[in-house]
């Protein structure tokens, strides 16, 4: 149905939010609910076609409409990602570029970056590696909370790392982020100070029963063998060689980490909370990772 023209922007969120709503969608790419997914689409196209600073009575933008229109038929008929749509993500509070190459941003170690990994690191990082980097945005966060060091930015998806690279300009990084193209390791050279990563981790019943919306990202920035554990244990068995002797690996595996407990019920995980969401976070020193390799 088209808009009404001269809406304030409140009024076409409330419309844009119950159209969301009746169409029983998934919200689980940058928002939880229809109400948030309606504020971040109707926003986003103020800001593109207005020049005023936006408040809840500012008119929606008449040239705005048809694309409005458009995209929330996309977003209800074809299950596609806002962000995708929006070709726009949020992450650690930064605007990131994506699109269907990569995952969407939403991984909790936002949270983290956002506190500098305290209570987590023992000295300031100096080298930094984002490995199964996707889109960048964990590695250029965290770039961008240590403005002294360098960054490394590792995918085995050479349309991941063309992503990150738009990032990285976005961002203006070019002199301190860098990309490398490397299935895990095998490309990667010298040690780190901090590893961070959000590697592919689902299972494959698991993968099979997602929302429409998640089989619209990149099977392989998702998808493992081994019950979801087959890329999680190889960073485990591998990264301690590529860390500094105070390092710290922070692992993503989401809804595995109970199977990677009971598979390694030896490894001394510490599994981290967050106010904000997310589980499945674990931190590991080199010495913990040597240790239960020995």
């Amino acid at each position: 149905m088209p808009f009404p023209h001269e809406q304030s922007l409140h009024e076409i969120i409330t419309r844009v939010s119950a159209q969301l709503e009746a169409a029983q969608l998934h919200f689980g790419h940058g928002t939880d609910n229809a109400w948030d997914e309606a504020c971040w689409l109707v926003e986003t196209l103020f800001r593109r076609h207005a020049e005023t600073a936006i408040s809840a009575e500012s008119v929606f933008p008449q040239a705005a409409l048809p694309e409005l229109e458009a995209l929330l038929e996309q977003r209800i008929t074809g299950r596609i990602p806002l962000a995708y749509l929006l070709r726009e993500a949020w992450f650690a509070g930064l605007p990131f570029y994506v699109d269907e190459r990569v995952l969407v941003p939403r991984s909790p170690l936002a949270e983290l970056i956002a506190n500098q990994f305290s209570p987590l690191l023992k000295k300031t990082p100096g080298r930094i590696l984002d490995l199964c980097c996707g889109s960048g945005c964990i590695g250029i966060a965290a770039a961008l909370q240590y403005p002294q060091a360098q960054l490394c930015l590792s995918d085995l998806s050479a349309d991941a790392l063309a992503v990150a690279e738009i990032n990285i300009n976005k961002h203006a990084l070019e002199e301190r982020v860098s990309t490398v193209s490397s299935d895990l390791f095998d490309n990667i050279q010298g040690k780190f100070d901090l590893i961070l990563s959000n590697p592919p981790y689902v299972s494959e019943d698991e993968y099979r029963a997602l929302p429409d919306e998640y089989l619209r990202e990149p099977e392989l920035a998702l998808l493992t063998d081994a019950e979801g554990l087959d890329i999680p244990l190889k960073i485990l068995r591998q990264a301690a060689e590529f860390m500094h002797e105070d390092a710290c690996l922070i692992l993503e595996v989401g809804n595995s980490w109970e199977a990677l407990q009971k598979a390694l019920p030896d490894m001394p995980f510490m599994w981290l909370d967050f106010e904000h969401g997310g589980h499945g976070v674990c931190a590991l020193s080199k010495a913990q990772l040597q240790a239960i390799q020995a």
